[in-house]
């Protein structure tokens, strides 16, 4: 029994531990994390998706068109007669009944080859709303990204926020000394404690924003908000100032061969102008063939029994219909200028698609050199700053400055610091921003 005990509890309590375990490691988000269960949650993905379900059925049906139809009938009919005996002058009821059966079949043999241009216009459009979804996507991941990164920025701002105020309250207890002490004057001492009391503010503020943060990526997730979700710190020093120099126009000709809003615009365009060759086809004439196979059963034949009837009466048929359209009432005409409409409207949608294309492209390769000089003068400007910083508070634990001079470096630190965090994240968007044009996967 004390050899089992130890066992069991270990059997009983190691589910736990696991689950414990597990569930505080599924709290923990990675960006791609993030991404994948976006993708999979997000409607408008979701009803892309069923788009595409639904145009594979119609290509599908489209080319089922080719096929011939074919359909089977019974009829059964019961009759009753009253009928009157001239002899006696007695009526009476006679029924009868018939039995018919039959298969018929057509087929299109010749409709101005309107089926093949529909079998292709679907196949068309099938591929077309993949290259949607694609876009759909796109955008998701895009605004998963923005939002993984602004919870990673409001949340160093807080700790920098916190940083400041533990510096300060320090700075404060050692002004109350050297107040108790009359190094300094009442009106020093209360400065730091007013710069105390709004680097809380600053705090409360920064985690504020962070919360706001992690909702707003948690809503786009499509997941229920939690206290108890967080997210993996990626290493991004990795994406901080890689001193690039984008070209404009060549990150626009790679992008016009992968971006699937361009190749959805190009089938739009190429789906049009299939459908004026349907239009066109109401001109034509149409050739169908059609076929049948027919038998019955009369009770009224009474000299042959059921089966005999059936092999004697059995009525094959064949023919052909052509039919020569002659007037419509400008139907045709009139589907053709419609369709001729369709076809400038998808040429100006492949336009406007193009051209948004090139100027995103153009204002993220401008993004991407502000962003690289705005970074780097921070940075100087910080070290800069920290560096007269710390100066300052020397001197001002020596007592060769007042609080004043002392508080209006630690304000300049703190704007340069924040200024620093707030470029370096905008650096990395940039990058990433780049890169999606270029067809780099968004990554952390």
């Amino acid at each position: 029994m004390k050899t089992q005990f130890p066992i069991v509890l270990f059997c009983l309590m190691w589910p736990l531990t696991v689950l414990s375990q597990t569930s505080g490691e599924d709290n923990d988000w990675t960006f791609e994390e993030c991404l994948e269960y976006a993708l999979k949650q997000n409607i408008q993905v979701r009803k892309s998706e069923l788009t595409n379900q639904s145009n594979q059925v119609n290509v599908e049906y489209t080319r089922a068109q080719r096929l011939p139809s074919l359909s089977a009938s019974v009829h059964q009919n019961f009759n009753w007669n009253n009928q009157k005996d001239m002899d006696t002058g007695e009526s009476s009821f006679t029924g009868s009944n018939n039995t018919n059966y039959s298969l018929s079949s057509s087929l299109s043999i010749y409709n101005g080859f309107s089926l093949n241009n529909r079998i292709k216009q679907s196949e068309l459009d099938f591929e077309s709303g993949k290259y949607n979804s694609e876009t759909i996507r796109e955008s998701v991941s895009m605004n998963i990204l923005d939002a993984f990164l602004q919870v990673l920025f409001t949340e160093e701002q807080v700790k920098n926020s916190e940083q400041q105020v533990e510096s300060t309250i320090e700075q404060l207890n050692l002004a109350e000394e050297r107040l108790h002490l009359s190094v300094i004057s009442q009106s020093d001492y209360l400065q730091i404690k007013s710069q105390l009391a709004s680097e809380k503010l600053v705090l409360a503020n920064s985690q504020s924003q962070f919360e706001i943060a992690r909702v707003n990526l948690m809503q786009l997730m499509e997941l229920p908000v939690s206290d108890d979700f967080t997210i993996v710190h990626p290493d991004l020093e990795d994406f901080i100032n890689q001193d690039r120099i984008p070209d404009a126009q060549s990150v626009y000709r790679k992008s016009l061969a992968i971006k699937p809003q361009i190749k959805n615009a190009a089938l739009n365009k190429e789906s049009s102008t299939i459908e004026e060759k349907i239009a066109r086809a109401g001109y034509l004439p149409v050739l169908s063939m059609s076929a049948g196979l027919g038998t019955g059963y009369s009770s009224l034949t009474d000299e042959m029994g059921y089966f005999d009837q059936m092999n004697d009466q059995i009525n094959p048929s064949i023919g052909f219909t052509l039919s020569i359209p002659i007037f419509q009432k400008k139907q045709v005409k009139t589907n053709i200028a419609y369709a001729r409409i369709g076809i400038q409207n998808a040429e100006l949608s492949e336009i406007e698609v193009k051209r948004q294309l090139r100027k995103e492209i153009e204002q993220a390769c401008q993004d991407v050199v502000s962003a690289q000089i705005e970074y780097e003068a921070s940075q100087e400007q910080f070290q800069a700053t920290e560096e007269s910083y710390a100066l300052a508070t020397e001197k001002f634990e020596q007592g060769l400055i007042n609080s004043v001079d002392y508080l209006f470096e630690k304000t300049n630190l703190i704007v340069a610091e924040s200024q620093l965090l707030q470029s370096k994240y905008n650096l990395i968007f940039s990058y990433k921003v780049l890169d999606f044009y270029t067809g780099v996967p968004l990554t952390l």
